[in-house]
């Protein structure tokens, strides 16, 4: 199976693609948030344009595992993102970011969301 991770912050979602079978993962881009509509649109256009069959969408847990006012956010985001017909996994993203700051990565945010899946796809292949 094909996934298309998502980093949702405020301003920005970070985007990679990866799947399951080869746990090849790669970022995608950063789309600028606009609208909630608007955002929705442009992941159900990557994940056509990716043939994926399934979103992982980071939860930004707090450093003590629980669910803040982000955490909160991104759910609502996810709950907008049901209407593309896709499954929809939510996955801890704590240290995301700053793991791709730390590995160079050229766009942070589709970075966060490349590590994200690498670490959802080896959390699946145990």
């Amino acid at each position: 199976m094909r996934y298309l991770a998502l980093d949702v912050g405020d301003r920005r979602i970070g985007l990679a693609v990866g799947d399951d079978a080869h746990g090849l993962v790669r970022p995608l881009r950063t789309i600028s948030r606009r609208s909630l509509a608007a955002d929705v649109a442009a992941v159900g256009a990557a994940g056509q344009d990716e043939a994926v069959g399934a979103l992982v969408i980071g939860l930004p847990l707090t450093l003590r595992g629980e669910e803040g006012h982000q955490a909160r956010r991104v759910r609502r985001f996810a709950d907008a993102c049901a209407e593309l017909g896709l499954p929809i996994e939510l996955y801890d993203e704590r240290h995301t970011s700053s793991e791709a700051e730390l590995r160079g990565a050229r766009d942070l945010d589709a970075g966060a969301a490349t590590i994200l899946l690498e670490d959802f796809l080896a959390q699946r292949a145990r």
